[in-house]
């Protein structure tokens, strides 16, 4: 039997403090995973993905699920998704969609794009707060599949 390797977690995030209070509230509800805040805007999430431009040097982390937001600067999360489920490399990685849109057709698109799971944000910050900490339990739960 092979051993379960913890996905690293790549959040792409442009609100810093979103991205602050993700990583804090995951780990109130005991995420162990690696969290890593490289992706600020889609293009980032992109070259971190697929080792291009400022990553161009480095490996990306294996296995990896990525917290992804849709409204991002240069790309935003629906190009993101787009340009990962249609590459062989990256189209197993699971995406969470993580966003404050709650528009019916938005989360159907994403889901046509192939996310795996779409999360809205609260505006409210207590019930932004819980809302990654039942998104931390979940993660705790859920095996990835190895990337490579």
């Amino acid at each position: 039997m092979s051993r379960v390797q913890e996905a690293t977690i790549l959040l792409a995030e442009d609100d810093p403090g979103h991205a602050r209070l993700i990583e804090k509230n995951l780990r109130r509800s005991n995420v162990a995973n690696s969290i890593i805040i490289k992706a600020s805007d889609g293009q980032q999430a992109i070259d971190y993905l697929f080792s291009t431009g400022q990553y161009a040097d480095s490996k990306r982390a294996s296995p990896l699920l990525v917290l992804l937001d849709l409204n991002m600067p240069v790309l935003d999360g629906y190009q993101v998704l787009k340009r990962m489920k249609a590459d062989e490399r990256t189209r197993r990685i699971p995406v969470i969609i993580l966003t404050t849109t709650d528009d019916t057709r938005e989360v159907s698109r994403c889901y046509e794009l192939g996310c795996n799971v779409y999360v809205t944000k609260p505006v409210d910050y207590e019930q932004f707060s819980e809302t990654i900490r039942k998104l931390g339990l979940f993660l705790s739960i859920v095996t990835v599949p190895d990337g490579e």
